[in-house]
């Protein structure tokens, strides 16, 4: 039920974005850069949906198939400097790509002159971290109950029997088996817990991917410049397939069921293709330079900029920093930590070009 609503969120807002971005042109043509060739952009485009749509789905399926490629898989070291270098990419994604381009967007000259009175862009990426932060505690606690309630409650008479058997199993093992038969039960607990803890953390992190993919993909598609378009097809499939990689670690993590894997993996894959299309769509009446779509592309690039660096910071990075088996390993830290620096120095060397 829960990926069912989720995904019928992300639906709603990669098709209603678009509506509410088209609007009359409020500035000066003369300030948008020139180089536009139709029928070149158009050649660029399509190989933009093939190369995204190819990138996203290796990327999120890697980890997802851990069983086949068992360097990918969760319980390998590998995968802990896998999964660094996505947060990287993610962090990067967040800080150097979105939120720049949301002040870009919420200061722009085509709005009226200092329309917000405060760094806007800041602001609302600060909310935005705050919300998930809110949303992603509140949505642990809620199906972590969930969950313990629906646990079976024990009968009268297997109370009894279970005493039974446990007065026999500490007169044979004094205080041995007490103690191994409470570790057991706490050790299910933790894993539930934490199992629950990834699955919150694959949709948050999803939700947070898939408003900015929107957003990047109708602005490449709606883009009539081939000058534009180049560097960001480069960009876009580099960061699809290590976003996928990362976004993909989480769904394994959460052991979802077959159905619900599919629906995400290909939900991912989907998105940004599906907004350069919406961009191709309304490519002649889309002024991505109109008041309306100035705001609200800068809203949602810095909500979705607040998700991002939220997630890769405090889902991602502190949950695997501290996981037990990288503070064990000194050689592992080490190698996590050059993925981390690697992953987004590369990102944020893509900003030079897109």
């Amino acid at each position: 039920m829960m990926v069912k609503n989720f995904t019928l969120l992300l639906f709603v807002l990669i098709f209603l974005l678009p509506i509410s971005v088209l609007s009359e042109c409020k500035c000066d043509k003369s300030e948008i850069e020139g180089g536009n060739n139709r029928a070149k952009a158009l050649k660029y485009k399509l190989v933009a949906i093939a190369t995204i749509l190819i990138a996203g789905g290796i990327g999120v399926s890697l980890p997802i198939l851990g069983k086949i490629f068992p360097s990918f898989s969760p319980e390998n070291d590998i995968f802990f400097m896998i999964k660094a270098f996505a947060a990287g990419v993610i962090l990067g994604t967040g800080m150097v790509h979105i939120l720049p381009d949301a002040f870009e967007s919420l200061t722009s000259p085509c709005l009226s002159e200092n329309p917000w009175g405060f760094p806007f862009s800041g602001f609302v990426a600060m909310l935005s971290a705050i919300g998930t932060l809110m949303v992603d505690t509140f949505a642990t606690s809620y199906f972590q109950r969930s969950h313990f309630n629906k646990a079976k409650p024990i009968t009268e008479d297997e109370e009894k029997d279970g005493e039974h058997q446990a007065h026999v199993h500490l007169h044979t093992h004094a205080t041995h088996g007490h103690a191994h038969g409470a570790s057991l039960s706490s050790n299910e607990e933790l894993n539930s817990s934490v199992l629950i803890r990834h699955r919150v953390v694959s949709q948050v992190l999803e939700m947070g991917i898939v408003v900015h993919s929107v957003i990047i993909g109708i602005s490449l598609g709606a883009s009539e410049s081939p000058k534009t378009i180049k560097p960001l097809i480069a960009a876009l499939t580099f960061h699809q397939l290590f976003e996928g990689m990362g976004l993909g670690g989480c769904i394994s993590q959460a052991k979802f069921k077959a159905r619900a894997i599919t629906i995400m993996a290909v939900f991912f894959s989907l998105t940004t293709p599906i907004g350069v299309g919406i961009g191709l769509g309304i490519s002649n009446i889309y002024d991505e330079n109109s008041t309306t779509a100035l705001i609200v592309g800068g809203i949602f690039n810095s909500a979705s900029a607040g998700i991002l660096v939220y997630m890769a910071l405090v889902d991602l990075l502190a949950a695997d920093f501290m996981n037990p088996q990288l503070q064990n390993n000194l050689r592992l830290q080490i190698g996590a930590n050059f993925s981390l620096l690697l992953g987004s120095g590369c990102m944020s060397l893509l900003a030079k070009w897109a």
